[in-house]
């Protein structure tokens, strides 16, 4: 048995006034993604556990078969091991984000989706201008940075994510508790580095959001993992354009597999991702394919980008990738989903249970569910699940 696990990122939302009162999946244009759930069995599932922010690091790493409770450390340093930054047991990795700040207040978490190119000169200048024998910068993609802390500084600093607090005030939410003032004072000093960078003020010229600040957040220590092979039995891959997926990937000993052109919002290479996961499977039991796209529009706050970032992830992942399980001589199973809600209306994710639809080609019967939506999923057989029983459950049936 083959296994294709789909995650279009943040999908879910709720109902929309402008849509009739129906959510982005009702009204989108869906047919691969309905088809699944027509033949297959369909359900929720909770991929936040109690007691863990709804972050897409806690949500996939439940996905990917891992338990939060047992494995999460935090959201940074899964992304410095596909960054291939090494921690040692006393560092603390930091998502380090390049932000815009205007009249005192956030206004851009992601600084215009800037491009790598453009982020890599200015994280390089905060590393030149900044490091200390207590901290140290890493280039990452776009707007999405790393800061390593040494000797547990900032293990226990209070942190918001920038994408939760969009349009409110800078200094409502600099880091708190312990070491809080380090850190607030070191985003205080990136705006002096950064406000009048030669790339910054070619953007405003553009008329784009400069990235006139950085913002820290998502601390950890290095995680312990098991391999998947171990937990499983199975080999597997991961094709993402994000590190944090990446990271998880390489804890669980999965193979990362760089697509050129995957860039983590709406121009990514949606065909490349797809041929890719086909020609992964040829040699693997699994693949894993994440696209960030929907997520990315939902904290926008944008129903036209997330309405075509859901249907792009149908047409150009789903349904090639559907295609080829349905020529294929082998059984196969396809397994398609959000990490969470990123509805629009809020900008930021939300903890609600997930609709996920299992379609096996070896015959399984399906159930009452004819459409992949939030609320079709719920006369599915599968019930409410913990998603990070999931894959477990695929490999037993």
């Amino acid at each position: 048995m083959k296994y294709a696990v789909l995650i279009g990122d943040g999908m879910a939302d709720y109902p929309i006034e402008e849509l009739g009162g129906r959510t982005i999946l009702q009204a989108a244009r869906t047919p691969a993604m309905d088809s699944i759930a027509a033949r297959g069995k369909a359900g929720l599932a909770k991929t936040v556990p109690e007691g863990f922010p709804p972050g897409s690091d806690v949500a996939n790493m439940s996905i990917f078969g891992y338990d939060p409770a047992i494995y999460y450390s935090g959201r940074a340093p899964l992304e410095a091991a596909s960054m291939g930054v090494h921690l040692a047991a006393d560092d603390v990795a930091f998502r380090c984000n390049l932000v815009t700040i205007e009249n005192g207040k956030i206004k851009d978490y992601s600084a215009g989706h800037i491009s790598s190119d453009e982020a890599e000169i200015l994280i390089d200048t905060l590393d030149f201008e900044l490091r200390t024998e207590k901290v140290r910068f890493y280039p990452g993609i776009s707007y999405r940075h790393l800061i390593v802390a040494g000797n547990d500084l900032g293990a226990e600093t209070e942190c918001t994510p920038p994408h939760d607090i969009t349009g409110e005030k800078k200094d409502d939410y600099l880091p708190g508790g312990k070491d809080g003032e380090f850190f607030s004072d070191l985003i205080e000093a990136s705006t002096v580095v950064l406000e009048l960078h030669p790339v910054n003020l070619k953007r405003v010229q553009e008329g784009k959001n400069p990235a006139n600040s950085i913002w820290v957040w998502g601390q950890g220590y290095a995680p312990k993992f098991r391999t998947f092979q171990e937990l499983y039995g199975k080999s597997g891959a991961i094709i993402s354009a994000v590190d944090l997926l990446k990271g998880i990937g390489i804890y669980a000993g999965l193979d990362v597999i760089e697509v050129p052109g995957a860039t983590g919002y709406l121009d990514t290479n949606y065909e490349g991702k797809a041929s890719a996961a086909i020609e992964a499977l040829k040699t693997r039991d699994f693949v894993f394919v994440h696209v960030e796209a929907p997520d990315e529009a939902g904290h926008e706050g944008s129903l036209v980008k997330k309405m075509k970032a859901v249907e792009d992830f149908d047409s150009r992942i789903v349904a090639p990738i559907l295609k080829h399980v349905e020529a294929s001589d082998e059984p196969f199973t396809i397994l398609v989903l959000p990490d969470h809600p990123t509805p629009i209306s809020v900008k930021t994710h939300t903890r609600d249970p997930i609709p996920f639809a299992i379609y096996r080609t070896d015959g399984t019967g399906p159930d009452a569910v004819e459409t992949f939506d939030e609320d079709s999923v719920k006369n599915g057989s599968m019930d409410l699940v913990k998603a990070s029983d999931l894959i477990g459950m695929l490999v037993k049936d």
